[in-house]
């Protein structure tokens, strides 16, 4: 199995787990990278501490990261954009209803973050033809398919992947959260 398709089948496996939990997941997409300037001389590890800064805040941030429930992410690198991330944070969607304010809190966070070296594109706020992000009702097929076709698929690519710039084997082009256990099921049946 390629890497594409393992990155594929474990993100897909990831949100099936999640909609099991959530009766709706709210889908926020934003791209991380840094100014010009600073893409030029930004190393995989300082950018990978970032972002690793970033979600190890979650706790410290409840107006931003409350209600939170996973993340996919894709760390890649280019020759204009240097080390940049493409990331889909998900949000219980009865608690979190407003995806571009949200989006926008984070990407606004990752600029305090870097020290306004860092840059943001809010996904939410654009007007795609075929719209797999924001809010996911668990029995919307056709909008989980649109997420799982074009947003799932396109983070898993394997192009621009980090691999010729590695210094360190635990470094991955892909990540994602993991599936809490506890989570118990409230509220009435689905049918």
């Amino acid at each position: 199995m390629s890497k594409r398709n393992k990155r594929l089948q474990s993100a897909k496996s990831y949100i099936d787990a999640l909609s099991e939990q959530y009766s709706k997941l709210n889908i926020i997409r934003v791209e991380f990278g840094y100014t010009q300037a600073t893409s030029k001389t930004m190393t995989l590890e300082k950018a990978n501490e970032d972002f690793e800064h970033m979600l190890n805040n979650r706790r410290t941030k409840p107006t931003i990261f409350k209600d939170q429930v996973g993340y996919v992410c894709k760390r890649e690198h280019g020759d204009e954009r240097g080390i940049h991330f493409h990331a889909i944070f998900i949000y219980d969607g009865q608690k979190v209803q407003n995806d571009v304010i949200k989006g926008k809190q984070i990407g606004e966070y990752w600029k305090h973050l870097t020290n306004n070296q860092g840059t943001y594109h809010n996904c939410n706020l654009s007007d795609y033809r075929h719209k797999g992000i924001g809010m996911l009702d668990h029995r919307d097929v056709e909008k989980r398919q649109i997420l799982d076709e074009k947003v799932i698929n396109y983070l898993c690519k394997e192009e621009q992947d980090i691999e010729p710039i590695k210094k360190n084997n635990k470094d991955r082009a892909f990540t994602r959260g993991t599936i809490s256990k506890t989570k118990k099921k409230l509220g009435r049946p689905r049918s």
